[in-house]
């Protein structure tokens, strides 16, 4: 297993929770918002 200690993380504007950067989001990091579809879904539901 390799060792993370370093990498970014964020807080979803949705749930409040804290989450890390990912390899699929390498290019699109700064505007990554949501921790989840569920969570992008429910956004779009509220509006």
């Amino acid at each position: 297993m390799h060792a993370k200690p370093n990498l970014p993380a964020k807080i979803c504007v949705v749930c409040q929770r804290p989450f890390k950067w990912r390899r699929k989001w390498a290019s699109c990091w700064d505007e990554v918002r949501y921790c989840s579809r569920r969570c992008r879904g429910i956004r779009r539901a509220r509006a």
